[in-house]
């Protein structure tokens, strides 16, 4: 595909690739990972750039209206980072919460940890520094199988992140929260790496909060791609709370690969705010007996775009999934689910479970479900499902013959709606801050 020269960041980003291949910022890097850098800014180019609607990933995510402004890269020649806002820590805070706690700012951390020191076992690096370590730079020279642009452009363009190991048999008693402030006067395109390595036998549980400046600042890009690797035995428990405010695109991608008898579970909260949101969630069951659930909750409003994308690749055989995602959705706000679970043909006694419910409360509101399964074994339990209703006319019936008020039973019906996918949380402090923030969001006009 020929990409668009017309676009300013498209220009911006190859500006950026040339200077950073003449600047020597990345001298102390690995011979391999200055290739896997070339490798996937040439796949970028390959792929046209940026994304459009004739891509059938993104079909239903038109991004032509959030690409007609002009951006500054982070991390090579781009702002300074700025310290840490108390407000902005104050708000990603989880009350109750025993944890140790980390802030990056615009993708960077300077190593401070709240909450305690670290136990042995576990190993927090800046990514800046861990790319440059002869013994961790394995971990970014090889790229997940991606042919994604935003993933090859992150790989290429990287400069900061966390990088979090967990040594084998350790297992991490309290969580690990890590805020995520995203901040610019200006215009900014920021790309954070995040490497979690997760290794046998052992366990972690961590929160990332992202949460944003004012709207009087610049427009802020946010293009995330996280590597997991979950070895054998190990257990990785993973919340995503998206909470950033008005003038924030956000792209999160995360690839997960899964060894034998490891359990991943990811829990996916979008909250309004960010005029654009992408996740895309990718799960690999690489060997056999891998138990993965993934859980999604995005409440939409005003114009906001959230778009979910996720990938449940079994490999193996006797391995089980479990998907569930809903959705509700107000003001003139998009919302778009796109899963599938693919089955290979080694991959018999496969369970996979997959469902996408929607609650569509305005009628400017949409949705755009697509649930899929492929299967290529004859020895599995598969299914998928998706729905999209309205308010139940029989239940807002009972609920205000019993004296509730109109508008407070909505409330209680969209708290009841959300409430199969809170549940599942494994922190009760993380699920009550999950369901006040819903609370919070529920309007009292739905029109």
């Amino acid at each position: 595909m020929t990409p668009s020269p017309s676009i300013p960041l498209f220009e911006e980003v190859v500006n950026g690739f040339n200077k950073l291949s003449v600047s020597g910022g990345t001298k102390k890097e690995s011979s391999d990972l200055r290739r896997t850098r070339q490798s996937a800014f040439e796949k970028f180019r390959s792929l046209g750039g940026f994304p459009s609607i004739r891509n059938e990933d993104w079909r239903y995510t038109n991004l032509a209206r959030f690409l007609k402004d002009e951006f500054t890269i982070e991390g090579w020649g781009g702002p300074e980072t700025p310290a840490p806002d108390a407000s902005l820590v104050e708000k990603a805070h989880i009350a109750g919460l025993d944890c140790y706690q980390i802030v990056l700012v615009n993708g960077s951390w300077d190593g401070t940890v709240t909450g305690g020191e670290l136990p042995k076992g576990i190993q927090l690096l800046k990514v800046a520094d861990a790319r440059q370590d002869p013994a961790l730079s394995v971990y970014f020279e090889k790229q997940a199988g991606w042919n994604e642009h935003f993933a090859n452009l992150n790989a290429a363009l990287f400069t900061d992140g966390i990088f979090v190991r967990v040594e084998a048999g350790v297992v991490i008693e309290k969580p690990l929260h890590i805020i995520h402030i995203y901040t610019s006067e200006n215009n900014l395109l920021v790309q954070p790496r995040n490497v979690w390595v997760i290794n046998k036998n052992a366990e972690l549980s961590a929160i990332e909060s992202v949460v944003s400046g004012g709207s009087e600042g610049g427009i802020i890009w946010v293009n995330s791609l996280s590597d997991v690797l979950v070895h054998a035995d190990a257990r990785f428990h993973h919340t995503m709370l998206q909470t950033a405010g008005t003038g924030v695109r956000l792209v999160q991608q995360t690839s997960v690969r899964q060894h034998r008898q490891s359990l991943y579970n990811n829990f996916t909260f979008t909250l309004p705010g960010a005029e654009l949101v992408r996740n895309d969630l990718q799960t690999r069951l690489e060997e056999d007996h891998t138990e993965t659930h993934l859980y999604g909750l995005y409440l939409t409003t005003g114009n906001q775009l959230v778009d979910n994308h996720t990938l449940v690749d079994h490999q193996k055989p006797h391995c089980f999934s479990n998907e569930l995602y809903k959705g509700v959705l107000l003001g003139q706000s998009t919302g778009v689910f796109n899963g599938k679970v693919y089955v290979h043909q080694e991959a018999q006694k496969t369970n996979a479970f997959q469902q996408n419910n929607n609650l569509v409360i305005s009628p400017k509101a949409t949705i755009d479900s697509k649930p899929q399964l492929e299967i290529f074994a004859d020895d599995v339990k598969c299914s998928h499902g998706s729905t999209v209703g309205q308010f139940s006319e029989e239940a807002l019936f009972y609920l205000r013959a019993r004296g509730i008020g109109e508008e407070a039973a909505k409330g209680l019906l969209i708290n009841a709606f959300a409430f199969d996918v809170t549940e599942k949380i494994r922190i009760p402090e993380v699920e009550t801050h999950v369901n006040e923030l819903i609370s919070l969001h529920i309007p009292t006009n739905h029109a």
